[in-house]
């Protein structure tokens, strides 16, 4: 990365995020670093939202009630986003234009050029993304004109490699999450824990309930009955789907489908296993925080998961959209205890360890203010 001249003392950077508004893992990543920008007093930041339909107003509120500056921009019209984010950089004048995910960090950088933003960043969120081949070609000659290239795990760093995105600029900084609300995790004895199974993911196609709900008919017809919690909103589709599934498959009594979850980190503190069923991952958050709960975790054999678990030592992979491999995990899961609980401890070690939002936040930070805070 250029180093550019030191700003002067009384002028700290100027960081702006520019993410989608349909409050998915790349928004919840980028909130987390401008709450972060704004703790650490390295530098000033401003939560830029492409909004969506579905962009719920009262959670931008929320977000502007505990002091963070955030900005909405049109979504309606590819040209209308870029026109509109340029203008607000005309306005704001940042020193790093932060864009996240597909297909929002094609625009972000399209208004950061036009405004004249003298550092680009483009950060990946997906190990899959919906390329086609003149949207590739748009973001390879936008990578020439950007400073750093981040993948959310090392997974999305190859599979940008593999696309012919910069070696030299394309880094990984895995994601992470918030630790203290699981503090109380070694606390909860694993005797005590329900002897279930919890997965908290939104309703997508990207993620492969289906897969789970198969799972554990397998497993109920190997006379295991575990109670099932499936946590998270998402599209109302996808849920239908799911619950249409759920109610073929006699399970109705045995699935749980709880919506949104004030309390992710309690629910998992309560129960011993946390599963991922996946199609793809960039880093799979909710599974991290299975791992921090104390859980012993099992997850799709795809990009982004086969990263974090370690098969058999801190966790187990079941084959992609395969529900006998998956009930094979969970049985072992459900009936081996000292071999879960083995696992739960080793998981739990390796998301302190690895996947602290602290560690996340301050390579973001090295990164992004490289070269442009004042000497102290």
């Amino acid at each position: 990365m250029a180093l550019l001249p030191a700003l002067p003392a009384d002028r700290r950077p100027r960081v702006l995020h520019f993410v989608t508004g349909g409050f998915s893992g790349a928004t919840q990543v980028a909130v987390d670093l401008v709450r972060a920008h704004a703790a650490s007093g390295r530098c000033d930041a401003l939560l830029a939202l492409r909004r969506k339909r579905h962009t719920p107003p009262e959670r931008v509120q929320a977000l502007r009630d505990e002091g963070l500056a955030v900005e909405l921009v049109p979504g309606w019209a590819h040209a209308a986003t870029v026109w509109q984010l340029a203008a607000l950089c005309r306005r704001w004048r940042p020193d790093v234009l932060v864009a996240h995910g597909f297909s929002e960090h094609l625009w972000g950088r399209y208004a950061g050029l036009i405004a004249g933003v003298p550092r680009l960043v483009h950060v990946e969120h997906n190990s899959r993304e919906r390329y086609s081949a003149w949207r590739l070609r748009q973001a390879l000659w936008l990578a020439e004109r950007t400073e750093a290239i981040v993948g959310v795990s090392e997974g999305v760093r190859q599979s940008l490699l593999a696309r012919g995105f910069p070696p030299e600029k394309t880094i990984a900084i895995p994601n992470g999450i918030h630790l203290a609300p699981y503090e109380r995790a070694d606390a909860m004895a694993w005797a005590d824990r329900v002897p279930g199974i919890v997965m908290a993911a939104r309703f997508a196609r990207q993620k492969d309930h289906a897969t789970l709900l198969r799972a554990v008919a397998l497993l109920r017809d190997r006379g295991l009955a575990p109670p099932v919690k499936l946590a998270g909103g998402g599209k109302a589709s996808a849920q239908r789907a799911a619950r249409k599934l759920c109610a073929e498959l006699g399970l109705d009594g045995q699935v749980e489908f709880l919506g949104h979850c004030g309390d992710v980190p309690g629910l998992l503190m309560r129960h011993r296993i946390c599963v991922l069923a996946t199609h793809f991952e960039g880093m799979p958050l909710s599974l991290i925080e299975g791992m921090a709960a104390g859980c012993a975790v099992a997850g799709s054999r795809v990009v982004g998961v086969q990263e974090v678990i370690a098969d058999g030592r801190n966790g187990l992979l079941a084959a992609h959209a395969d529900p006998a491999a998956l009930a094979d995990a969970l049985q072992r899961l459900l009936t081996q205890h000292e071999d879960a609980e083995r696992m739960a401890r080793a998981a739990r070690a390796d998301a302190l360890r690895l996947y602290g939002m602290a560690t996340m936040t301050a390579r973001y930070e090295d990164l992004l203010l490289r070269g442009l805070e004042a000497p102290r």
